[in-house]
């Protein structure tokens, strides 16, 4: 499906770059290392066995690391050409 002036297929690439592009920040995130604690190092409760298995050097509980993931800042950028007001002007 063609949109305006942009050839065919455009859009489904620019889907797919955005997708690598969020894989590709994901991936870069440092991750957990050494060994697991058995307690959380902000709350003090005790991290479920399953976890410590799932995420090798997992530091928090579920409830800390969601609530630290809450904090974590917004990027930048709004996509005006998504957005409702855009497309009623």
């Amino acid at each position: 499906m063609a949109g305006g002036w942009s050839r065919d297929g455009a859009v489904s690439e620019q889907i797919e770059a955005s997708i690598e592009d969020e894989l590709k920040r994901l991936k870069a995130r440092p991750q957990p290392q050494g060994e697991s604690r058995t307690d959380c190092a902000e709350c003090g409760e005790e991290i479920p066995e399953k976890r410590r298995q799932a995420i090798p050097g997992v530091k928090l509980c579920v409830d800390c690391a969601s609530e630290r993931d809450g904090r974590a800042a917004q990027r930048g950028g709004i996509n005006r050409r998504g957005s409702k007001d855009s497309q009623l002007k």
